[in-house]
């Protein structure tokens, strides 16, 4: 925690800023890059949503009060860029947000960055049909293999509420899979 408190003091200093930013994206772009993917499903997209991130944390560092992680402060900014990302641009094109996901997995087989199968379509289909908090926390679960306390502190739920989410939302994709 000592070395994490003076990294944040190394970026808030304005003469080592710059070094400790790179340091910071060279760190945690891949992780908040491969989070937010697994949000909004397009590479470009996710793209997009990863540079806002970084501004948005750039430009927050000094309202950061160390009350969490600095990683789970910038997966809580990555999160909610993520979704209001795809909530403007299911607003945009007119259509839902599930509807605005299941048009994006459908077109996942044609982007290049997908490296999945019929299968993983399938998954993906069946996430879109749950709330949006149990698509969250099982995708931070599943996907990022992050551990409970981790997500209860980016999505500020209590441990037993999430466990309870990831279960409901793991039969509904059972499920599905099943079904379909």
């Amino acid at each position: 925690m000592q070395e994490e408190q003076e990294f944040i003091q190394e970026l808030l200093n304005p003469k080592t800023q710059n070094q400790a930013f790179e340091k910071l994206l060279k760190e945690y772009q891949r992780p908040l890059y491969n989070h937010i993917r697994n949000i909004v499903l397009d590479h470009d997209d996710a793209n997009d949503v990863l540079q806002n991130t970084f501004v948005k944390v750039f430009q927050n560092l000094n309202k950061f009060k160390g009350e969490s992680k600095l990683f789970s402060w910038m997966y809580r900014i990555a999160t909610n860029e993520a979704l209001t990302f795809l909530n403007q641009k299911a607003k945009k094109n007119g259509v839902s947000s599930e509807t605005l996901q299941n048009k994006t997995i459908d077109n996942l087989k044609a982007d290049v960055y997908f490296d999945g199968n019929d299968i993983q379509i399938k998954l993906q289909k069946a996430i879109v049909l749950l709330p949006e908090k149990q698509q969250l926390i099982f995708k931070m679960k599943y996907f990022e293999e992050l551990k409970y306390e981790e997500i209860s502190e980016i999505l500020g739920t209590s441990v037993g509420a999430l466990k309870a989410s990831y279960h409901l939302a793991v039969k509904k994709i059972e499920a599905f899979v099943t079904k379909n």
